[in-house]
Parts: C-alpha cells; structure tokens; sequence
C-alpha cells in the first residue's frame, strides 16, 4: 500500500515536471517566432494614436527659478504668458487643458512630469525661451529619443501571455513637434532652427506625445524686440495652436507614417 501511494505521488511529480519542460520549450519556440526578421520596405504607414483630449500645457520655469533674463524681462513670464494664451486658443477650438502651473509659482520636473503621466488622453507642450551667443535668434522646438516607457506587466516575461508591445509616442512627439515648428515659423516669420531631439526631463519622462518649444532667444536683440509685442506673442500662441491642431487633424485621418529601414532589402 505505501508503494502505491508513493508511486502514485512520483508519478504527479512527473507529470508537473513534463508540464514544466513543455511550457519552457513553448516559450522558446514563439520566441523564436517573434524574433525572425520581417522583410521592412523603405516607407510603411503605422497606426496613429487615438485622438487626444487633453493638452497639458508646461509654462516654464516659476516661482524663485526665473529661467532666462534680459533686463527686467524674466523667461519664467513670458512662458505663463504664451501659456495662457494658448489655453485660451485650444479651449475655443474645444480642447480640454491643464496648465502645470498657476501663477507665478514653482514646480518640480518631477511633478511636471507625474500630472502628465497621470492624465489620460493627452499630449504635452512644454514652453520656453532660449539664451545664447547675442547673435543667435530664432524658434526651435524639440524631441525626446527615448521617452518613458509603460510599466512592464506582470506576466511579461512569458512570450504568449504578452499583448502587443507598447508603441513608443517618440514618433507621435516627432510629428508634433515638426507641426508646431512649421507653424511657428510660417505665422512668426522667424528664423527656422528646426526639430532636434534632446533628452529634456519633462519631455523624456512622460509616456505621451511630447515636445518643447523654445520661442526665441532672450539674449537676442531683436527677439527680445518681438517678444515685448503684444502682438507678437498672440502669434506665437496662435502657431503653437495651430500646430497641436493640425497633428490632431492628422491623427483622425490617420496618416503618420513610420519610416523604416532593413537590412537584406533590395
């Protein structure tokens, strides 16, 4: 009898061994199948994201961190200024916003970037104003390379419990960042610095599409000029709008295309 029960459990035993090795050998084989290369063609169009419905809005700098200075002109206004004015634009364009600051006060990177990562459908513009050599002016606006991603999952190291990766937004940030860019510089007639990427905090810790814009230089005579325009910053409002809308227009129709590269391709 005593045999029987011990053969009996060495046999469970087994069993859950055999069950074991099987479900090793399964995650390895689709493993293997994931990991074969695709053919890749020079241009292949990708899934947008859903339309956004919240913009965080990022006045730089606030509070004792007056950013950039030119006299009495401090950056840290200029940047709640063009804020406030793009908030109003987007609200009567129907896009809910979220300014990461009230005021002139101070806020961390850190908590600028976890009410971004805590908001749901949205996009983050994060706003500023250069300084440099005097001889250097115009617009530019930038792009993390490598943003935050989603937590891992529980389960992830088991290939067939995954669901589909996690799309990086630095291709989304990309395409926004050119949008606003363009913009700026169509209805600003300001000299054109381009896109760059850069790993910024506020840009390359938040899991959604993200950019900052730098609006002009403080150390520029003639930006400074332009920017004590009333005007002036209504534009630079107004192309900062315009761009976030012409990416969410973008997005509706889908047609953000993800260049692509392969090797072994004719």
């Amino acid at each position: 009898m005593f045999r029987g029960r011990f053969g009996f459990g060495g046999a469970v035993k087994n069993i859950v061994a055999w069950l074991g090795l099987l479900l090793m050998v399964a995650s390895f084989v689709w493993w293997q199948v994931l990991s074969i290369p695709r053919p890749a063609t020079s241009m292949r169009r990708t899934a947008a994201p859903a339309p956004f419905t919240l913009v965080v809005l990022d006045p730089g700098h606030g509070g004792q961190d007056s950013g950039a200075m030119c006299g009495a002109i401090y950056e840290k206004d200029l940047t709640f200024d063009i804020a406030q004015r793009v908030d109003r634009l987007l609200q009567t364009q129907g896009l809910a916003t979220l300014m990461t600051r009230v005021g002139d006060s101070y806020v961390s990177l850190a908590d600028r970037a976890a009410v971004t990562n805590r908001a749901r459908d949205c996009i983050f513009v994060s706003i500023h104003f250069n300084e440099g050599k005097k001889v250097v002016g115009g617009v530019e606006t930038y792009y993390a390379e490598h943003q935050a991603a989603p937590a891992p999952r529980l389960v992830s190291w088991i290939p067939f419990f995954q669901g589909p990766a996690a799309e990086s937004p630095t291709l989304a940030s990309q395409s926004l960042a050119r949008f606003i860019q363009e913009a700026m510089v169509a209805r600003t007639k300001a000299p054109d610095r381009g896109t760059k990427a850069e790993q910024f905090f506020v840009i390359a810790n938040v899991g959604v599409p993200a950019v900052l814009v730098e609006a002009g230089f403080l150390s520029n005579k003639d930006d400074i000029t332009k920017l004590e325009s009333n005007d002036y910053r209504e534009q630079m409002a107004a192309a900062i709008s315009e761009g976030i809308l012409r990416y969410r227009d973008v997005l509706k129709e889908r047609q953000l295309p993800l260049a692509v590269t392969g090797a072994g391709t004719e």
